[in-house]
């Protein structure tokens, strides 16, 4: 997926339930994040020409949350509960994802498996 600062991004995705674990006073979702506006772009293993300042899954807890709901590692969070992941800090993602006044996380994620299914189906289809 190509991003160009300022310019409207199309993608395909897809949307996730999390429903948080309640741990004593924490709240886990079994998974880590990468990236944000602050972060090196380059440093980021998922980004395909570094230059993507995304927030991206890194790491998932097998069994947790965020497992069960069916998150991937690679996948770029485009929306947490209605809010634009799009252009933020990697601090104000993990703030965002990590509220104690929300039990349940809504995402909008998207992945190359997604992109690659919609452009093989599209490919498929007889042009009129």
């Amino acid at each position: 997926m190509a991003f160009i600062p300022g310019q409207p991004v199309t993608a395909v995705v897809q949307r996730i339930e999390i429903k948080k674990l309640r741990h004593g006073d924490n709240l886990i979702l079994g998974f880590s994040i990468g990236g944000g506006i602050d972060q090196d772009p380059g440093q980021n293993p998922f980004s395909e020409d570094k230059s993507d300042k995304g927030i991206y899954v890194t790491r998932i807890s097998q069994g947790g949350p965020a497992h069960e709901a069916g998150l991937r590692m690679g996948d770029k969070i485009m929306q947490v509960n209605g809010w634009d992941m799009t252009m933020v800090t990697h601090d104000k993602a993990r703030k965002r994802l990590t509220r104690k006044d929300e039990d349940v996380v809504r995402l909008l994620v998207t992945r190359k498996s997604l992109e690659q299914a919609v452009k093989q189906s599209m490919g498929g289809c007889p042009r009129p």
